[in-house]
């Protein structure tokens, strides 16, 4: 327990750590003495931080249940297992991008006229016709440096753990190393609309997405 930064540390936690555009799990910790809202789950090194407004009566070795607010984590699930199938339909490389409940984007190494909306719109639909279950698979870094077109991020590093690097898959339509969450099947997402498609720059077009709901 951090009390100046308010930052808590549990021995387990099923809280997702902010990280790869993908922001970390807010909700609540239960002790026997009160509730503790937390605002924010963040990454130092190896360790989640469970960031909170306020703290009374916690002490090292007290029992903690965890409850996620799961109606947000569960659109930035359905919001990043979109961004994969948005990678899907334009093979271009990726230079940035973030994940929100409400909308979500990734930046693309493409060209003012490399890009449509319609297009893409029309592409992904046709993807989510059909169900495609998401599946994981782990492999050792080394075997990723045998196969450099997997990784679709031209800045970002895919994450390790333990030497090992996981895989995502989804259908026969993506393959990526990927660490953040995932629905288990693309029903799940239901449809996606394409926003606005910016221009950031000579080679960075920025594609928004929403969901349906």
């Amino acid at each position: 327990l951090d009390e100046g930064n308010k930052l808590i540390e549990l021995e387990k936690t099923a809280f997702y750590g902010k990280g790869g555009g993908q922001p970390g799990d807010s909700g609540t910790l239960i002790t026997e003495f009160e509730t503790i809202e937390v605002i924010e789950t963040i990454k130092k090194e190896d360790t989640l931080l469970h960031q909170v407004n306020s703290v009374n009566n916690l002490k090292i070795g007290s029992l903690i249940k965890g409850k996620i607010d799961w109606n947000k984590r569960y659109k930035f699930m359905r919001m990043h297992t979109a961004l994969h199938l948005l990678c899907a339909v334009v093979p271009m490389g990726v230079t940035g991008g973030q994940i929100g409940d409400l909308k979500s984007r990734l930046d693309f190494n493409a060209d003012a006229n490399s890009i449509n909306k319609e297009e893409i719109q029309e592409k992904l639909n046709q993807v989510l016709k059909n169900n495609h279950k998401v599946i994981y698979e782990w492999i050792r870094s080394e075997e990723l440096e045998k196969k450099p077109e997997l990784v679709r991020t031209m800045s970002v590093k895919p994450p390790k753990t333990n030497g090992k690097i996981r895989l995502v898959k989804i259908g026969d339509i993506d393959m990526q190393p990927c660490g953040g969450t995932h629905v288990e099947n693309t029903s799940e997402i239901g449809p996606i609309i394409i926003g606005k498609i910016e221009n950031k720059g000579k080679m960075n077009r920025r594609i928004n997405i929403s969901l349906s709901d």
